[in-house]
């Protein structure tokens, strides 16, 4: 990750006023190719039958994802935007929290690819994503 000052405490606040925020998504750790966090499975998260919503799965990956990729380039110069996402559901959810571990497939100049694992309290594998992101240059 960049030299810059990402703890957790900085990468958090930048959830207030967002969906993340809403879907009660936080951050819990941070390392040289990876980005951890964690979600709540309750009636924000939910589908109508109870369950963890596959949507939801993908809000967590895509926001590890995005927060991982932009920790990799200058801040000051490059923004980080999501090019494609997949997931895979494996496992059904129904309370709790889930957890997401994204690790950095392919750090290029131009595209990022990042492989998102979400587990379950027990450990269990609930959805597999990956997401291609597009390096782009401020303006």
């Amino acid at each position: 990750m960049q030299e810059q000052e990402n703890t957790l405490e900085k990468l958090n606040s930048w959830r207030k006023n967002t969906m993340v925020e809403h879907l009660g998504i936080e951050l819990t750790e941070v390392g040289p190719d990876f980005l951890c966090g964690k979600m709540p499975v309750d009636h924000r998260t939910h589908q109508p039958m109870g369950l963890l919503h596959g949507g939801a799965s993908v809000a967590l990956a895509e926001t590890l994802g995005s927060i991982g990729a932009t920790l990799l380039v200058d801040q000051s110069k490059y923004a980080c935007v999501g090019l494609e996402i997949n997931a895979n559901h494996i496992k059904a959810v129904r309370s709790g929290f889930v957890y997401g571990k994204a690790t950095v497939q392919h750090a290029g100049r131009t595209t990022q690819v990042w492989e998102i694992r979400i587990t379950s309290e027990t450990g269990d594998l609930v959805c597999l994503s990956r997401i291609t992101m597009a390096v782009i240059e401020k303006k």
